[in-house]
């Protein structure tokens, strides 16, 4: 007699209980031990509880050879399912390293694959969690091309979902390269790693020392090759900020950014920001605290916050309306553009241009950063990259000149000329095509070599260069600002302003797409 339904279900309900606890409690210990959650204790972190939906838990590789066909366990070491954040729905995978290490084979990419390929018809964010062995060397060219199938996707899901990828553990290889593809990479610091070739290769190729943590840790992502976009102490701060992450970007390309009931009183003066920014060009100060107060309950979420620090960027709510913020930081390098500043905007105003997100770009630039390293390390075609991330935006877009607007960096900071719907500035600003001592030098060079005092004559050629155009209302009477506005007004001005283009609408000439200057 076949067994009743209920026996059958009893049976299902049993088997999905032992795959959800491979390897015992000894396994949990195991990662545990290594200083890492498992994966349904960080699934559970990340969606909201109870949301998660499994697919594909059952599925076993069919791979014969090396003892593989006497190891066959269900779910092939990668959990896969959709569910919800903040009630919003996303998809997910995730390696269990518990099970055979979370490496990579035929089975295991195909139910990759298929969560991706779910994700980009849904139209909802799709979020990775990273910590595997990398590719399943048993299958051989199997699980090459099984990268190769999330590589594709990866890119073509680019600027249709939000793609994040959250490294848990190890990312070596052809692994390296998916994170890579997507929006956002977070890392935590001691267990999360990415890097093509181990320590054990590096040793052997060129006979150098290194650590997993030295050669691809977090800080190394985070603050030198800019690859991780955040960075975080431990999985449940981490796991909470791709959740925070998901508040402020939409499901896809086709659907607006997330407005808020705004407590924050939207004519909110800011009347810290009189005191916080010096009229003397020369003395710097910290950008993050006039962003802070413009911003709704000073809540500003850093992308790249330690790498390329001498420009802000991160996202950010006025007025309900989220918004990516671009701004010079003085603090840092007087807020020059480099090679790495301009590398970080321009992802930045990319991503932001893709999912619908308006543009606030807050200026106080002396210019491009001088000198040969900067040059052969290619600073014209990296700026370059920013200049076209602005020239090809279509979002709505302000720009508020706080301060100092020289040279070229004047206009890649989102100028008219190149686009900008709005352009303020404060009564602070100095827009010129250099500092007006360097300006001296140049046009009044040989009347200051003729001088008895040429010190003095080139302080006052100066001054009267600054006179001349350099003066606060000089861009304003020339129509190159829009308005001159009181700083403290700033947050009720943008406000009103992102209100009054949020119909904007951009016609594009036909093409397939530009050649951005790689």
């Amino acid at each position: 007699m076949a067994p009743s339904l209920e026996v059958r279900c009893e049976a299902l309900g049993a088997l999905k209980d032992s795959v959800r606890t491979t390897g015992g409690d000894a396994a949990v210990e195991r990662q545990h031990q290594r200083g890492k959650l498992t994966v349904h204790e960080r699934l559970e972190l990340l969606m909201d509880k109870g949301s998660f939906r499994e697919l594909q838990g059952l599925r076993r590789h069919q791979a014969t050879g090396f003892g593989l066909e006497n190891h066959r366990p269900h779910s092939d070491g990668v959990v896969t399912g959709w569910g919800t954040i903040h009630g919003r729905t996303v998809y997910v995978y995730a390696h269990d390293f518990r099970v055979m290490g979370g490496s990579l084979g035929a089975t295991h990419a195909a139910k990759i694959h298929r969560v991706m390929d779910l994700a980009e018809a849904s139209g909802a964010p799709l979020i990775s969690l990273n910590d595997g062995a990398g590719a399943r060397i048993q299958e051989g060219v199997s699980a090459l091309n099984g990268y190769g199938g999330i590589f594709l996707r990866n890119v073509r899901s680019s600027g249709v979902i939000p793609q994040i990828s959250v490294i848990l553990g190890p990312c070596a290889g052809g692994a390296a390269y998916s994170p890579a593809l997507t929006d956002a990479v977070f890392m935590v610091r001691g267990i999360g790693q990415m890097f093509l070739t181990g320590p054990a290769v590096v040793k052997a190729v060129t006979g150098e020392d290194v650590t997993m943590e030295e050669l691809g840790g977090a800080d190394l992502h985070g603050s030198v090759s800019g690859l991780a976009q955040f960075v975080h102490d431990d999985e449940e701060s981490c796991l909470e900020e791709v959740r925070r992450l998901i508040s402020f970007i939409p499901h896809n390309n086709r659907s607006v950014a997330p407005e808020y009931f705004c407590q924050d009183p939207v004519d909110r003066r800011n009347d810290v920001l009189t005191d916080l920014v010096p009229t003397d060009g020369n003395r710097c100060y910290d950008m993050l605290q006039v962003i802070e107060e413009i911003v709704d309950d000073a809540n500003f979420m850093q992308v790249h916050e330690t790498w390329a620090r001498n420009i802000l960027c991160g996202l950010a709510q006025i007025g309900g309306q989220t918004v990516g913020i671009v701004a010079n930081q003085p603090a840092h390098l007087a807020g020059v553009l480099d090679i790495h500043a301009s590398e970080k905007a321009a992802r930045f105003v990319r991503l932001c241009d893709a999912f619908n997100v308006p543009l606030v770009t807050l200026v106080d630039v002396p210019g491009f950063l001088p000198g040969t390293d900067q040059e052969s390390g290619g600073i014209i075609r990296h700026g370059a990259k920013l200049l076209h991330a602005y020239c090809a935006a279509t979002v709505p877009r302000v720009q508020v000149i706080v301060r100092k607007a020289y040279g070229g960096a004047y206009i890649v900071m989102d100028s008219p000329a190149i686009g900008s719907d709005l352009s303020l500035a404060w009564p602070t600003n100095e827009v010129a095509v250099m500092g007006p001592e360097a300006a001296a030098e140049i046009v009044f060079r040989h009347d200051i070599a003729a001088a008895d005092d040429a010190e003095e004559a080139h302080a006052r050629y100066a001054q009267e260069y600054r006179d001349r155009l350099m003066h606060p209302l000089h861009t304003a009477e020339l129509g190159y600002v829009d308005d001159i506005i009181d700083p403290r007004d700033t947050r009720r001005i943008l406000a009103e302003s992102l209100a009054a283009l949020r119909t904007k609408r951009a016609q594009l000439s036909h093409r397939k797409h530009s050649i951005s200057p790689l």
